[in-house]
């Protein structure tokens, strides 16, 4: 497709918009005021408004490879500063999505260039949990990595100053990890939702217990949870 294309695109997809809301786009512009603040992997495949069958203005996101919450990433820390302190965002979701390349890269020790110094993150989460993972057949080690990831990302976003200053003036704020499926297009939580500091804590344990289990399995969100009322 050529970027001739892309444009040709643009313009019908702002004509499809225009035709079923009139105001969509002089509302758009006037302020942005999303509810949620995704966190996922750069993968091309994961786009989080579709994913969530959301508009545009509804979903803040930032996105990196193997969605990675370092605390030496001030790129990551302001969206996360920005979002909840200035957006007010009720929810932040750590998203993940099984057959992660660069996850697939650290449990290979793959050497890729220079986003290898980006991925030694996700070697230490690897490193961390070599146990859990030596106790499952090699074949599931990238997709239960993917699954561990997501705990230590959704620990590391509890962990920052801004999250914790939240928590403490009661500012309504509610921290998910999920997982995504590139082969059925579902979201699946896994045990990590939390509204306050000693929930994350728990959350984040009990999630790392659960997954050092061989027959451990993701699950989709039920309809009814509490935890996911409102989102």
């Amino acid at each position: 497709m050529t970027v001739e294309s892309l444009l040709a695109r643009n313009r019908a997809w702002s004509s499809r918009m225009c035709c079923g809301d009139a105001d969509f786009f002089a509302r758009l512009a006037r302020q942005q005021k999303p509810a949620y603040l995704w966190i996922g992997c750069s993968d091309s495949r994961v786009p989080s408004n579709q994913i969530l069958d959301l508009a545009p203005g509804e979903v803040f996101t930032h996105r990196n490879i193997a969605n990675v919450v370092a605390s030496s990433d001030l790129n990551c820390l302001s969206v996360i500063q920005f979002a909840v302190d200035i957006l007010k965002v009720r929810h932040i979701m750590v998203v993940g999505h099984y057959g992660c390349s660069g996850i697939r890269a650290a449990v290979e020790g793959l050497r890729l260039g220079l986003v290898d110094n980006w991925l030694g993150h996700v070697e230490a989460v690897h490193a961390k949990h070599q146990r859990t993972l030596m106790a499952l057949p090699a074949a599931d080690w990238v997709d239960r990595l993917c699954e561990l990831n997501v705990a230590e990302q959704f620990h590391n976003v509890c962990q920052t100053h801004t999250v914790r200053d939240a928590w403490a003036r009661g500012q309504p704020l509610s921290v998910h990890g999920w997982v995504y499926g590139l082969q059925d297009g579902l979201l699946s939580e896994l045990g990590l939702s939390a509204s306050n500091s000693p929930a994350a804590d728990n959350a984040y344990q009990a999630a790392l217990e659960d997954m050092a289990t061989p027959h451990f399995k993701a699950r989709q969100p039920l309809a009814g949870d509490e935890r996911f009322e409102d989102i």
